[in-house]
C-alpha cells in the first residue's frame, strides 16, 4: 500500500490501464492530469487526455467551461475538447461514441487514456457500455423548458410524480436538467427505471480502468471556486456568452455554468450556482463504483499525481 492508502499496481505488463479523474469543478482536475502525463512521459508512456465535460465540447466556450487552454494542450493533447459550434445540441448518446473511440484508438496506438470528467453522467457512459435512452425529437425539449420556465420545476417535477412515481422519486424537485429528461422520456414512450439508476453506479467498465476521485476541505473548495469565476471573468468570461447569444447558442450550450447568469450580469449568482454544483458532484462522487478517493486538501498536483502514477499498471 502506498502511505495515502492506495494498493500499489502488480506487473506493469498485466496491460494498459485506462485512468479516470472525477472531481467537483474547481478542485484542480486539468492541472493534475498534466501533472501525471509528465511523470507517465518519464516512464516512457505518451499519455492524452479524454474530456469527459457535457460543456468543453463547445467552441467558443472554452473560458466559461474551464476548458485545458493553449498552454495546457500543448503540455498535454486533449481529445474532445471544443469540437462542436454552440448552435449545436448535444447529448450524453452522441457523446458516449465518441469517448468509446477515442479511449479504444488510445489504447490501440500504445497511449495511456487519461479521462477527465466532471460531469458523473458523461464520465460514466465514457467509461462503461450503458444502455442510454435515444435524444428527444426536435422542438420537444424546447417546449418543456417552456413550460419550466412558466410554470416551474416544482410544478413539473409534480406531473412527473403522477406520470411515474418511482422515477420522480430518484430526482431532486429542483433538478432541472433532469426533470426535462425525464419528461421528455415520457413524451416518446421510453420512460422507464431510467439506466442510470441500474448502471450508473456500478464498477463494471468497458475496460481496465482506475477511477479517481477528488476531494477537498468545502471551504478550502468554495473559495478556490470564487476565485475561479473571478479570473473567468478576468479572461473574458462575459464577453464569450454575449458572442455565443448572439450567434445562436443551443438550449444545450445555454446551461454551461454562468451562461445565463452572465448574460444578466449576476456573478454572485454564478459563484452560488458553482459552489452548489459542486456540492452535487461531491454527492455523485461517493456512490460512484470502484472509485478510490484522494484528498486533495494543501496539496500540490505534482504530490498527487506522483501518488496515482504509483498504482496504475
Amino acid at each position: 500500500m502506498s502511505e495515502h492508502g492506495l494498493p500499489v499496481a502488480g506487473d506493469p505488463r498485466s496491460g494498459l490501464e485506462v485512468v479516470a479523474l472525477f472531481g467537483p469543478t474547481g478542485i484542480g482536475k486539468t492541472e493534475l492530469a498534466i501533472a501525471l502525463a509528465d511523470l507517465l512521459r518519464i516512464r516512457g508512456e505518451r499519455p492524452l487526455a479524454i474530456s469527459a465535460d457535457a460543456l468543453q465540447v463547445y467552441s467558443g466556450l472554452e473560458t466559461l467551461t474551464g476548458a485545458a487552454d493553449e498552454r495546457e494542450r500543448a503540455r498535454l493533447e486533449h481529445r474532445l475538447v471544443s469540437v462542436l459550434p454552440v448552435t449545436e445540441t448535444f447529448s450524453v448518446g452522441e457523446f458516449a461514441p465518441r469517448a468509446h473511440a477515442e479511449i479504444d484508438a488510445a489504447v490501440a496506438a500504445g497511449r495511456r487514456p487519461i479521462v477527465v470528467g466532471g460531469t458523473g453522467l458523461y464520465l460514466r457512459a465514457a467509461l462503461t457500455d450503458m444502455d442510454l435512452r435515444p435524444p428527444p425529437p426536435p422542438g420537444l425539449r424546447e417546449r418543456i423548458e417552456a413550460r419550466m420556465a412558466a410554470e416551474g420545476v416544482e410544478a413539473l417535477h409534480a406531473e412527473l410524480t403522477g406520470r411515474a412515481p418511482a422515477v420522480a422519486e430518484a430526482i431532486d424537485a429542483t433538478d432541472r436538467s433532469r426533470v426535462v429528461r425525464a419528461l421528455e422520456l415520457a413524451e416518446i414512450g421510453a420512460l422507464a427505471d431510467p439506466p442510470e439508476s441500474s448502471q450508473l453506479w456500478t464498477a463494471d467498465v468497458r475496460r481496465p480502468t482506475r477511477l479517481f476521485g477528488l476531494t477537498m476541505d468545502r471551504d478550502e473548495l468554495y473559495r478556490r471556486i470564487d476565485e475561479r469565476v473571478e479570473r473567468m471573468l478576468s479572461a473574458g468570461a462575459a464577453a464569450e456568452v454575449t458572442r455565443a447569444e448572439s450567434a445562436g447558442a443551443s438550449i444545450t450550450a445555454r446551461k454551461a455554468l454562468g451562461f445565463e447568469e452572465l448574460l444578466a450580469g449576476d456573478v454572485e449568482a454564478m459563484k452560488r450556482r458553482t459552489r452548489n454544483y459542486a456540492k452535487r458532484q461531491l454527492t455523485w462522487m461517493r456512490k460512484l463504483g470502484g472509485v478510490q478517493v484522494l484528498d486533495v486538501t494543501g496539496r500540490r498536483p505534482i504530490e498527487v499525481a506522483a501518488d496515482i502514477a504509483r498504482v496504475v499498471a
